[in-house]
């Protein structure tokens, strides 16, 4: 599914594989620099990232005795696994561009308006949210579709923007995680081969709970921060949109083709694809723009001129070009990403993770702390997924685990936590998207912080863990804190 497999401790040559120390060198060096570059010297990720590629390359090829050729593989292999996300990247700036200049995006603000209040806004956008990922399949395109809009409503009610990000999130990752037309449910199920059915129900008692929670948080941060519209804001808003686009149901059409085809079960990418070209079409047919001007828009953004400051604000967009900056950043996190595991440093990190799992409850841990832990270093959701997936599948069947388990823990602390890393890509497509900068939203997302902390209490409890052999000790607490395991020659 994503062309990448990683390099595994024991298929290293004991003569190649770097040591513990070894491996924390590179990981220490771009924790510096991302630190000093971007906290000292407020650069953008960029540089302190090439730094880090820089660092790393000469340590692997100097210390470590790999080969220009070995890196640049690893370098390959690392934007390999990043192809569709760096597509899906260009493909959606274009679309939400097409969009707003088709009004598909302002007609959506100024029905919105009209249908919220600010005290139930981020509870039901959190909910409309989860539906939209659900049903399309994809976190992404649920936040760069809907999430675009939600973000102009809540500004037109007057909820800050960061909570409207986290409601938004925290439903499109709902969705996301619950679809079985999700690329990351189907990988994390095909990874540690389980049934793509038992992964899911194995992940909905965890995945609800946390949700519910949110929402639950959502309505009283609600409560709190709706305040009282200043008379007539509503109204300026909409005739501003008015003056500026043709508000109609028609326009509605890019949204409805592009949402038609995910159901049908079309990949993002084609799907947002036909997106752009529908918001094209629309603006030639609906909004009487020119072929080429509707073209131009989807490549280079738009600067709408509506009169009022705050609507020209939430309707620009950086188009096709725009998504450069966010691209940028995504290549050379995957670079680095595709360096430390053909170095075998994410190998190795992995391997003395494992060593750590003592119980149920340790395994549980490590496996969480093991996709965190590549959402920083590999930068990309996938690598969360399939490194940890097939790296500690052995150690669940040590313990008697059915793979569910696994699939799970690595969906509920690897998908989820990505948005929270600001230069992986979960976290740079987010606040590219929506415009809202990761630190600034992530105090709001409460199902990514609520997700791998449901998936911890599992572990400790024992609530929702399956073994192989016996339903009945299932659910019973370790001396380790963990689940007891049935005895070995149970099978």
């Amino acid at each position: 599914m994503v062309g990448f497999e990683p390099r595994l401790f024991d298929d290293i040559d004991p003569a190649e594989r770097p040591s513990l120390a070894a491996a924390l060198v590179p990981i220490a060096g771009m924790i510096v620099f991302l630190s000093v570059g971007i906290v000292a010297f407020d650069l953008d990720p960029q540089f302190p990232l090439f730094w880090g590629i820089a660092f790393t390359g000469l340590f692997a090829r100097y210390h470590l005795g790999l080969s220009w050729a070995d890196l640049y593989e690893g370098i390959s292999d690392g934007l390999l696994m990043g192809m569709k996300v760096i597509l899906i990247m260009f493909t959606v700036y274009a679309l939400i561009a097409s969009w707003i200049h088709a009004g598909t995006i302002p007609s959506l603000m100024y029905y919105g308006l009209d249908l919220f209040t600010p005290a139930v806004f981020l509870p039901v956008t959190a909910v409309l949210s989860a539906v939209t990922a659900f049903a399309v399949g994809s976190s992404w395109t649920a936040a760069g579709t809907l999430g675009v809009a939600l973000i102009g409503i809540g500004s037109g009610l007057g909820i800050p923007a960061p909570m409207t990000v986290g409601a938004i999130l925290s439903g499109a990752y709902t969705g996301d995680k619950q679809s079985p037309l999700s690329d990351t449910t189907n990988l994390a199920a095909a990874v540690t081969n389980t049934d793509l059915y038992e992964h899911i129900n194995a992940m909905r008692a965890g995945t609800l709970t946390a949700f519910a929670i949110a929402v639950a948080l959502y309505a009283a941060l609600g409560l709190s921060a709706a305040g009282d519209i200043p008379a007539g804001r509503i109204e300026a808003i909409q005739s501003a949109i008015q003056g500026a686009y043709t508000v109609s149901p028609v326009v509605f059409f890019p949204l409805i083709l592009t949402f038609g085809l995910a159901l049908y079960g079309i990949p993002a990418l084609p799907a947002l694809g036909a997106g752009v070209f529908a918001g094209v079409g629309t603006s030639i047919l609906v909004q009487g723009s020119g072929f080429g001007a509707a073209w131009a828009t989807a490549q280079s953004g738009t600067a709408p001129e509506t009169g009022m400051e705050l609507v020209n604000g939430l309707l620009q967009s950086g188009g096709l070009i725009g998504g450069a900056w966010i691209v940028t950043i995504a290549i050379a996190a995957l670079s680095l990403g595709g360096m430390l595991d053909r170095t075998g440093v994410l190998a190795v990190l992995a391997h003395h993770l494992g060593r750590l799992c003592h119980g149920v409850a340790s395994l549980t841990g490590v496996t969480a702390l093991s996709a965190i832990s590549m959402n920083i270093l590999a930068a990309e959701q996938y690598a969360s997924i399939v490194v940890p997936g097939m790296t500690l599948g052995n150690l669940y069947n040590e313990q008697g685990l059915e793979t569910k388990n696994l699939s799970r823990a690595i969906e509920a602390s690897g998908t989820t936590t990505s948005a929270l890393i600001p230069w992986s890509s979960g976290g740079l497509f987010m606040a590219g998207t929506l415009g809202v900068p990761t630190l600034e939203y992530a105090p709001y997302y409460f199902f990514g912080f609520l997700s791998p902390l449901i998936l911890l209490v599992m572990g400790l409890t024992g609530w929702q863990i399956t073994f192989k052999d016996s339903a009945e000790t299932a659910g019973q607490p370790s001396p380790t804190g963990g689940v007891e395991s049935a005895a070995p020659g149970e099978d």
